[in-house]
């Protein structure tokens, strides 16, 4: 028994050396996916405060061009603070409330899918209805285009939109607000070792 647990604590101090891995990866994953969301908004900032701002047809919100405003910058600069590890802990808050209000103000209309598919469990009825409409466009496309070509770059699918990636999202940031930047990977780490 003694030597598992000789051996079980020697591989805690060895993987110890690999802490900042985990939060690396998880930075890496998340700062391109939130810097192009964020510079979409920016692109199209009319648009996209017309958007959050309108009742009818987008997120009826208030003071729409602040909140377009607020929500690009923390995509598009959180995403960039990121990247680096800096100020972890911090830039997650915000960006894990805008993925909060992207899941429950924008998606979760459309259930827990991002992408339709009728055989999941998760499948809801706009899920299942989006079967029929996706094997009607393919028999369209195969009739009249050309349909290979169509599909070389991979199948067709239909976009469901539900809260599937933003609460992906929120739970890889909610990590990030509790692991911090990640030893020897990130600037958080560099700044406290100096000055903390």
């Amino acid at each position: 028994m003694q030597i598992v647990v000789e051996f079980y604590k020697g591989f805690l101090a060895t993987i110890k050396q690999l802490e900042g891995l985990a939060p690396l990866t998880l930075r890496l994953y998340l700062a391109p996916v939130l810097m192009q969301a964020g510079y979409n908004k920016i692109s199209h900032f009319e648009d996209t405060a017309a958007w959050f701002g309108n009742p009818d047809w987008g997120l009826g919100l208030p003071m729409p061009e602040v909140m377009a405003a607020l929500a690009s910058g923390t995509e598009l600069m959180g995403g960039a603070m990121l990247l680096v590890g800096l100020a972890t802990r911090l830039v997650a808050i915000p960006m894990m409330v805008t993925m909060l209000v992207a899941a429950f103000a924008v998606h979760w209309p459309n259930g827990w899918l991002a992408i339709a598919d009728g055989s999941s469990w998760l499948a809801n009825d706009r899920v299942i209805e989006a079967g029929e409409k996706l094997a009607a466009a393919k028999s369209i496309l195969q009739q009249h285009g050309n349909y290979e070509w169509l599909t070389s770059s991979g199948n067709f699918v239909i976009l469901n939109n539900g809260i599937e990636f933003a609460i992906t999202y929120f739970i890889m940031l909610l990590a990030l607000f509790v692991l911090g930047g990640g030893r020897y990977t990130s600037l958080d780490y560099f700044i406290a070792k100096r000055y903390l």
